[in-house]
C-alpha cells in the first residue's frame, strides 16, 4: 500500500500514514517497534485497512473455506441457532460442502464456483426439496456473515445463487392416512398405552413430534379443553445424566394454546387416570424427572435439561411428563422409533409420525376450516408454510373438486348445448 510509509528508526522499524485533518490540521496514526521492514509494512498494512473500514479491524482472509465454517459455527450458530438446526449444519458441511469445497481459500471462491458445486449436488443426488434449501442455506449465511459481520471477504459470492430446477428432484415424501390405516395401527398397538395416546394426541391435534413428547400434564388444562404448546424436546450426545432436553418451540408463532377435541380429551384424562394408577402401584420404584437449567458462560439459562430424579430428594423444578413408560421412565421421541418400524415393515403402511401433522392439516381444510385458522393451530406464522409442506392433494380430493365445480355450473343453455345434435 502506497499510503502506508515504513522508515528506521534506530534498530527497529515504524509505519505511518496520513488520515484525515481535525480542524484543518494534518493527523497521522504512527506505531514503531517492529524487528524487520516487512513486519512493519505487514503491520501497518492491517492498521491502515482498518482505519478504512471505520475502525473495524481487518481480518486475514487466507484461510480455508473449512476453517471458516468451523470459526462460523462457534461464532455464530452457536449463539443464534437452535441445537438441532447446527447438527443439521454440521451434517451438510461435512457430508457434501467441505468435500468439494473445504480446500479452497474462502476469498478465492467465486459465484461461478457455488453455482457449479450446487448444481452438482443436485444433479448427483436425489435428496427432498426441503434438504437441497438447507444446503443453499449454509451457503448463502456463512458466505452472508462472512461479508456483512466479520469482514473476511469484501463481496458475498453466494448473495444471488439459487436452486437450479430439476425434474428429478424427489417431492417431499407425504403420506395421508385413511381411517382404515388409523384403525389398523392402534389396534396393532392396542396393548401399549402410551404409544396409543401419543399417537391420537398427534392424530387430533397436527402438533410437531417434539412437541407432543414435550408435553407435561401443567400444560393441559382439562377443565377448558385446551393444550398450552410451549417447549420441544430435543436430545443430545447422551452422558450420566441422560440425553433429552426441553427447548423452546420451533418460531415463536408455534408457542401456542389448541384446543382439545372431544374424543382426544375423553383419551387423555383415561391415560392420565392409568398413569396415577400405576404411579401408586409402583411406588418408590416409579420414576420421576425434574428440570436443570444449564447456563452458558455468561450465565444466562440457555436450556433445560430433563434429569432423572434422585430416590428421597426432594427438587424445586419437578416436571410431570404426559408420555412415559409405565414405570415413569421416559424416553422422549424414541417411544414412536419401534413402533413406526413395525407400522412400515409389517402393516406395510409407509409412512411416519411426522405425517400426521400433513394428514390433520389437510383434512380439517378439505372439511371447510379456514387456511389462517389451519396455520395457527399448526403454529405457522405464513399461510405460505401451511399451503406448502403441510396441505396434500390426493386423487380423491381432485375428483371431488371436479365434481363441485361441475355442481356449480349448471343451466339449461349447457345442458341442451351439450346434445350436440345431428341435424337431418
Amino acid at each position: 500500500m502506497a499510503n502506508v510509509n515504513i522508515k528506521k528508526r534506530g534498530k527497529v522499524y515504524q509505519y505511518q500514514f496520513e488520515i484525515a485533518p481535525a480542524k484543518g490540521k494534518r493527523k497521522w496514526i504512527t506505531k514503531s517497534g517492529f524487528k524487520t521492514k516487512a513486519e512493519a509494512q505487514e503491520e501497518g498494512n492491517k492498521a491502515y485497512t482498518e482505519y478504512l473500514n471505520a475502525g473495524i479491524p481487518f481480518k486475514e482472509c487466507n484461510i480455508s473455506y473449512t476453517d471458516y465454517l468451523d470459526y462460523w459455527l462457534e461464532n455464530y450458530c452457536k449463539i443464534n441457532l437452535k441445537y438441532n438446526t447446527i447438527q443439521a449444519y454440521k451434517n451438510i458441511i461435512k457430508n457434501h460442502i467441505v468435500p468439494k469445497l473445504g480446500k479452497y481459500r474462502l476469498s478465492t471462491l467465486t459465484s461461478v464456483k457455488l453455482n457449479s458445486f450446487i448444481t452438482e449436488i443436485c444433479e448427483e443426488n436425489n435428496f427432498a426439496p426441503a434438504y437441497f434449501k438447507n444446503i443453499l442455506k449454509v451457503l448463502k449465511g456463512s458466505f452472508r456473515d462472512a461479508c456483512n459481520i466479520y469482514g473476511f471477504i469484501k463481496y458475498n459470492p453466494a448473495r444471488d445463487l439459487r436452486l437450479p430446477r430439476f425434474d428429478k428432484m424427489q417431492e417431499n415424501i407425504k403420506h395421508l392416512y385413511t381411517q382404515e390405516e388409523i384403525d389398523k395401527i392402534l389396534n396393532k398397538f392396542k396393548d401399549n398405552d402410551t404409544f396409543t395416546c401419543v399417537f391420537l394426541t398427534a392424530c387430533y391435534t397436527g402438533m410437531r413430534t417434539g412437541e407432543v413428547c414435550a408435553l407435561a400434564w401443567d400444560d393441559i388444562d382439562f377443565s377448558n379443553g385446551t393444550i398450552n404448546i410451549k417447549h420441544n424436546v430435543y436430545d443430545k450426545p447422551k452422558d450420566d445424566k441422560g440425553r433429552w432436553f426441553l427447548g423452546s418451540t420451533k418460531t415463536k408463532s408455534g408457542t401456542r394454546k389448541i384446543h382439545i377435541s372431544n374424543t382426544l380429551l375423553f383419551a387423555l384424562r383415561n391415560y392420565k387416570n392409568k398413569q396415577d394408577y400405576l404411579k401408586k402401584l409402583y411406588g418408590d420404584r416409579y420414576v420421576y424427572y425434574h428440570i436443570e437449567y444449564v447456563k452458558n458462560t455468561s450465565g444466562k439459562i440457555k436450556e433445560m435439561r430433563i434429569v432423572k430424579n434422585n430416590p428421597n430428594e426432594k427438587y424445586e423444578n419437578d416436571i410431570d411428563l404426559v408420555f412415559t413408560k409405565e414405570d415413569g421412565t421416559y424416553t422422549g421421541t424414541d417411544i414412536t422409533r419401534s413402533p413406526f418400524k413395525i407400522i412400515r415393515n409389517e402393516l406395510g403402511i409407509k409412512s411416519r409420525f411426522y405425517d400426521l401433522r400433513g394428514s390433520y392439516a389437510t383434512k380439517i381444510l378439505k372439511n371447510g376450516v379456514e387456511i389462517r385458522d389451519v396455520a395457527d393451530i399448526l403454529g405457522h406464522k405464513n399461510i405460505e408454510t401451511t399451503e406448502n409442506f403441510y396441505i396434500s392433494s390426493t386423487e380423491e380430493s381432485r375428483k371431488y373438486a371436479t365434481d363441485i365445480y361441475d355442481s356449480i355450473i349448471q343451466s339449461k343453455t349447457i345442458k341442451e348445448i351439450i346434445k350436440y345434435k345431428i341435424d337431418l
